[in-house]
């Protein structure tokens, strides 16, 4: 834990570098505390991992990366172009390096302790939503049950087994198990090859490109400035930081966040952040549907998620480790139709529309690095894997608190930086 000393109480002005659900939720909670907030980022407002994915609040399912199975199930997969979970052959040290970090963490005891570190985020998922959607974020939240379908009752076990895991560490999921006729009348749109679901119940989803554009309009409407470049360096000092941009002047505030995703290792270092951040890049699209889409529906065997769209369907699917700014393979947009075409019914795959690709920040042992680095008055949120959008907001309400107390809460205590 790195304490910060206080003087007046606390810091007057922030530069929070990255516009996606993180950044802006802990801009939004530091106007709370009555900061004076600046955004920077260098594409603009949800432009990385926070468009395109899924969508889904789902506590019940933050279910962390590093799971046994993962590390066999990824072994088999190295070779295989079509696998929902992709390793490219390259000659990159740095990304081998993370993934023998991250196999180094496939075992129970780092799957149990990722488990138990996110029980106060996901206690406090829904409510932290909720004070923005009553504070001026006007964009639905939408109650709905996330139904899983499989082929086979025997591949439901698996996910019924990590249910159970989870609430031997203190996560109760209130789940159903629907036979072949309940799980059609839950999905209109499940295919005849699915015949066993399992209904998570307590779960909420938004259409996260339009939430988080409503929560950056929110962040202005309160005073902030929200300015498009590319940073540079950051430049902290006894008393405060300066954010350079590469051409252009400098931002100076009291402190500095950075939360930007897969790219945080590239600006945390120097600071003692030992936890590498990688890109865990997820594809999606949207394609139009012929039945009803009540809401989200999890493919686990073939690792897509399915959620309602703008009266169609949004498709995600595939973790594929490869540079965050790399262009998009259409191969694995194509590997996520082959897979899930035979599940689902009344799909017009062909009229696929907003193609995307998007890195979502994962690291090694399932955990995020909030909190304080080692340079004064600097601070980093990110690594949230899958769960960003889930735990953004709460990410930001516990971030605020330290940033303008200097005390590391509780919850943040297992994310620390410097662990």
């Amino acid at each position: 834990m790195v304490m910060v000393e206080r003087v007046d109480g606390g810091p007057r002005s922030a530069v929070v570098v990255g516009a996606g659900i993180v950044g802006l939720s802990t801009a939004w909670f530091l106007q709370e505390r009555g900061v004076e907030v600046t955004v920077v980022d260098r594409s603009g407002v949800a432009a990385g991992a926070s468009w395109g994915n899924a969508g889904w609040l789902a506590p019940g399912l933050a279910i962390p990366l590093n799971e046994p199975n993962v590390l066999r199930y990824g072994l088999r997969s190295l070779l295989s172009p079509t696998a929902p979970l992709h390793v490219p052959l390259t000659a990159d040290p740095a990304l081998w390096g993370f993934l023998a970090r991250f196999a180094a963490h496939c075992r129970w005891s780092s799957w149990n302790r990722a488990v138990r570190a996110n029980l106060p985020l996901n206690d406090e998922c829904a409510e932290a939503f909720d004070v923005l959607t009553a504070n001026g974020v006007t964009a639905p939240v939408v109650d709905a049950p996330i139904t899983a379908a499989f082929e086979t009752s025997r591949q439901a076990r698996g996910l019924l087994r990590e249910l159970r895991r989870m609430a031997d560490q203190g996560q109760p999921v209130d789940h159903t198990v629907l036979s072949a006729d309940e799980l059609r009348s839950q999905v209109p749109l499940a295919s005849q090859a699915l015949t066993t679901g399992v209904r998570v119940d307590g779960q909420r989803y938004v259409d996260p490109g339009g939430f988080v554009q409503a929560l950056a309009r929110a962040v202005v409407a309160r005073g902030a400035e929200v300015r498009l470049f590319e940073v540079a360096g950051i430049r902290p000092y006894s008393k405060g930081v300066t954010v350079h941009p590469r051409f252009g002047d400098a931002v100076a505030a009291d402190v500095a966040v950075v939360a930007t995703g897969a790219w945080l290792s590239r600006l945390a270092r120097g600071w003692g952040v030992r936890v590498p951040v990688r890109a865990g890049r997820g594809y999606s699209f949207t394609v139009p549907v012929e039945h009803a889409v009540p809401g989200p529906v999890y493919l686990p065997d073939v690792r897509v998620a399915c959620t309602p769209y703008q009266g169609g369907l949004r498709v995600a699917g595939t973790m594929e480790f490869r540079d965050p700014d790399a262009p998009g393979v259409t191969a694995r947009v194509d590997a996520v139709v082959a897979s899930a075409r035979p599940l689902l019914r009344g799909v017009r795959w062909d009229e696929r529309t907003d193609v995307w690709v998007g890195p979502r920040p994962v690291t090694p042992d399932g955990r995020p690095v909030i909190g304080a680095v080692r340079a004064p008055n600097v601070y980093v949120a990110g690594g949230h894997g899958m769960w960003g959008l889930a735990h953004g907001p709460v990410t930001g309400r516990l971030l605020a608190e330290q940033v303008t107390t200097g005390k590391q809460p509780e919850a943040l205590r297992e994310f620390d930086p410097l662990r």
